[in-house]
């Protein structure tokens, strides 16, 4: 057998000392990736990524960079971006300090992969686009529910032809998110607060618009109306604070081919549903259920003959006319997935579609969201250029 031959990638991973940038980008991610030997290529290529964790807390820094066993870390930044055997920046910081970081990264030279939402407003993020595409660095964001089993499975079915013409499409994500005086909250308490990029519009309305854009249709246009359903809040110290940013968020989206979709979003809901979130897609010919991991699917020609009766016991069992979607592959974690395509993409230059400009499409859904419910009107999503 061979040498096998190793691409060294070197990545500066910003604001990996959050709940996800540690669980999703650092250990699930690259930690998993080099244990597994790397991103392979053929039988005697692989790439290996290796991290240089960036943040502003040294304690949170150096217990992080202990426990995952990675040896460099720091809180300059500056020297960071000047170190030349770290080619990769990835930004994983709070949406308020994502923007001027990426700028610094681009103008560094670095490709740059980050999570959404890329900045807090439609003008911020495609400038990062444009400036990226300037520079010629390679650039992509963050769209891991693409990767998810449930969405995986539920392409497969559209692809396949299974529902005939999609009629609409309905998502509802969510779970209740304690308020901090009696329990510990689930979120960190800046996703509360208008003034540090915080607000579930902000937040999903970017993840709706990539699933919407890349599963059934273009968004074209959006009414929502959001929420400040608890007003109070307690934060990471026990002190309380005022809640400015939306907490739910009910949207209606008009996508390309006539297909309708609503999204309820809330951190503010009790589940009684099968998963944190669900999709429902109908058809002419038949219907799915996808969560996280799982589909089912009813054929037109399994449709039970519902009739409206108040009076009676329902005599339908309408749960039991579901059939599961059998697991056809493995699935790998979503995130680690998009990982290594974009790994792919920086060492080897295969396609990644998951630019900056998509990032800035995302970020113009929200914006548009919160136009309209500050309107309480429609509002149409112009199309940004690539």
């Amino acid at each position: 057998m061979g040498e096998i031959k190793s691409h060294r990638v070197g990545i500066i991973m910003n604001g990996v000392t959050g709940r996800m940038g540690t669980n999703q980008h650092l250990i699930r991610s690259i930690c998993a990736i080099r244990k597994q030997g790397g991103v392979k290529i053929s039988d005697g290529e692989v790439i290996m990524p290796e991290a240089l964790l960036v943040g502003r807390n040294e304690a949170k820094l150096a217990h992080l960079a202990a426990e995952t066993g990675v040896e460099k870390w720091t809180t300059d930044l500056g020297a960071a971006l000047a170190d030349r055997n770290y080619t990769v920046y990835f930004d994983a910081q709070t949406t308020n300090l994502r923007a001027e970081a990426v700028k610094k990264a681009i103008a560094a030279g670095k490709h740059v992969y980050c999570e959404k939402p890329t900045a807090t407003t439609t003008t911020a993020a495609y400038e990062l686009y444009t400036l990226a595409k300037k520079a010629g660095v390679k650039n992509g964001v963050v769209q891991d529910k693409l990767w998810l089993p449930g969405l995986v499975k539920l392409k497969c079915l559209i692809d396949s032809g299974f529902f005939g013409r999609i009629l609409s499409v309905r998502g509802e994500f969510g779970y209740w998110v304690f308020e901090g005086d009696l329990q510990t909250p689930q979120r960190p308490s800046w996703n509360y607060r208008k003034e540090d990029g915080g607000g579930i519009m902000v937040d999903m309305l970017c993840h709706w618009r990539y699933v919407l854009d890349n599963t059934f249709g273009t968004v074209k246009a959006v009414s929502c109306l959001g929420a400040i359903h608890l007003p109070k809040r307690w934060d990471e110290n026990g002190k309380p604070y005022e809640v400015t940013s939306d907490d739910a968020a009910y949207a209606t989206f008009e996508l390309e081919g006539g297909i309708v979709a609503q999204f309820n979003s809330s951190w503010c809901v009790r589940v009684r549903r099968d998963d944190l979130l669900t999709i429902q897609v109908d058809g002419t010919k038949g219907s799915a259920v996808a969560t996280l991991r799982d589909c089912r699917v009813q054929p037109g020609g399994a449709t039970p003959r519902c009739v409206w009766n108040p009076d009676i016991d329902n005599p339908v069992d309408l749960w039991a006319g579901w059939m599961m979607v059998p697991n056809t592959q493995s699935y790998d974690n979503a995130f680690k997935i998009q990982w290594e395509l974009f790994l792919r993409h920086v060492v080897k230059g295969e396609p990644f579609r998951w630019t900056l400009l998509e990032g800035a499409k995302g970020v113009q859904l929200a914006e548009k969201g919160l136009e309209s419910w500050a309107k309480r009107a429609w509002v149409t999503l112009p199309e940004l250029p690539a």
